[in-house]
């Protein structure tokens, strides 16, 4: 069977765009929620953290299961799963009767997520070798651009609907996923017994570069670290910062936005140059650009500074996203590449977990301005352990 991959990519993107937005439109009202089921007030920011937290905790323990079922059933199967799980969960958040079935059915959700992990490894193993970056760049745009455009229809829906409908509302986005994953993605996969399966220690014996891909969870988990670290922050950092509180919110919202939107600009354009110069190369120099942008955010004095450096800041997770993907695609066997982005899939849910925790924490006891200080020296260790990593092949194309 011939597979357009092509195809393939646009309904992957869409996929990973309303599973992107599916999991960011409820995070702007999940505190008034958590709040409008009877949540006791002094008990709200502790329950819409844990209601935030645990889909990504959550995400993070299965992802290797899952990535292991999709080397032995398929790609598609696992996409189909992760739409269906996600239509159910989502949906039925509308109908739960207090805060603590809504943190069991939020964990549910992440047990059951999985669509852009597995939809990335599918393109990886169907696009051809040389167009591999501007392929993965293209799909990583579906999910940040869904990221990007969910708080602001979340927000929308919820004042238009009710709460409860947006949830409905979202589960039935999932269905249409689910719906398009199951009629018009095509995978050629022969299931794989589980007796003939190669375990995860022979797929990295098989490899060349461990100490490469290890290097690139870790910068995945610091990528996370860094997008998420401000966030508990933020309003409050650009709130200090403004003369003009009345429209805090917007300022806010367009300020996590702009970073997005620079994002979805370069990632195509910067995954095709690492097809060309060397996907390692494009990561060094999107680590480095996202050091130069967060020191100096440290030491604005206005909103507008601060947007600035985040829409440069962009560009750099346009870089890195496309160029880990691309690597590890690169330098992972056919037979384990679900697997080995499932990992990379969960270091992505712990940074998720860990970034917001160690923003408040180093805000609580140091300021806002320490937040950015810390995350950028994250990011020079990462860069480090780059350096070190690619020294050996710094000089070709990988």
């Amino acid at each position: 069977m011939k597979i357009d991959w092509k195809k393939n990519l646009m309904v992957a993107w869409l996929g990973c765009f309303f599973t992107g937005a599916s999991i960011s439109l409820v995070m702007p009202f999940i505190p008034v929620y958590v709040e409008q089921l009877g949540t006791p007030k002094n008990q709200v920011e502790l329950f819409s953290g844990l209601a935030i937290a645990v889909t990504a905790f959550a995400a993070a323990i299965v992802a290797p299961i899952w990535g292991n079922l999709a080397d032995r059933k398929g790609r598609k199967v696992m996409m189909i799963r992760a739409a269906a799980g996600m239509t159910i969960t989502m949906g039925s958040l509308a109908f739960v009767p207090n805060v603590y079935w809504l943190l069991v059915m939020r964990f549910f959700n992440g047990i059951l997520s999985g669509y852009i992990p597995n939809a990335t490894a599918m393109i990886a193993s169907q696009a051809p070798k040389e167009k591999s970056g501007w392929a993965l760049g293209t799909l990583s745009t579906g999910a940040i651009a869904g990221n990007l455009i969910g708080p602001s229809i979340g927000g929308a829906l919820a004042q238009w609907f009710g709460m409860e409908n947006v949830f409905i509302i979202t589960g039935t986005v999932l269905l249409i996923t689910t719906l398009l994953t199951i009629f018009m993605v095509k995978e050629d996969f022969q299931p794989v017994e589980k007796k003939d399966l190669l375990s995860t220690k022979e797929i990295f014996s098989k490899m060349d570069h461990v100490s490469i891909l290890i290097g690139l969870f870790i910068t995945t988990l610091i990528l996370q670290i860094g997008v998420t670290s401000i966030s508990p922050i933020l309003t409050l950092y650009i709130r200090s910062l403004s003369h003009d509180t009345g429209n805090i919110l917007f300022i806010s919202g367009l300020i996590v936005s702009v970073a997005g939107v620079s994002a979805v600009i370069s990632s195509p354009i910067l995954g095709k140059l690492g097809d060309k110069i060397g996907n390692h190369k494009v990561l060094l120099a999107g680590l480095i650009l996202s050091m130069i942008c967060y020191i100096p955010m440290a030491f604005v004095k206005t909103p507008l500074q601060l947007g600035l450096l985040r829409f440069f800041l962009g560009f750099s997770t346009g870089a890195l996203m496309p160029s880990i993907n691309t690597l590890i695609s690169k330098i992972t066997p056919t037979e384990g590449v679900s697997r080995v982005y499932s990992y990379n899939q969960m270091f992505s849910n712990f940074g998720q977990v860990l970034g917001p925790m160690i923003g408040s924490t180093v805000a609580h006891g140091f300021g806002y301005s320490a937040v950015f200080i810390v995350t950028a020296c994250f990011v020079l260790g990462n860069i480090c352990l780059s350096l070190f990593n690619f020294r050996k092949i710094l000089n070709k194309r990988l």
